[in-house]
């Protein structure tokens, strides 16, 4: 797998939201699923850990560029309705 940066943005989300790099990177590995954002981001949704994580990121040449990380206790916009159950 690419290499992780993480925007200084991202780092203090993580930490206010405690969001650790392992489920960053599992959100990014494995998404429950994708949707393409504004400026050539992705947006990587994932259910882990009895809440919902959203990891907006870049992928540049060499290395994921990790924006944002936001967590909610139910899904983003009723997007999980029909894939996790």
């Amino acid at each position: 797998m690419k290499l992780i940066q993480y925007d200084r943005h991202a780092k203090r989300r993580m930490k206010d939201r405690k969001v650790n790099q392992e489920e960053v990177e599992l959100s990014i590995k494995n998404p429950d699923f994708l949707k393409q954002s504004i400026k050539g981001r992705i947006n990587a949704f994932k259910f882990i850990n009895e809440r919902y994580l959203r990891v907006t990121f870049k992928e540049v040449l060499d290395h994921f560029f990790i924006i944002t990380v936001t967590v909610r206790k139910k899904p983003f916009g009723g997007q999980y309705e029909n894939r996790i159950q």
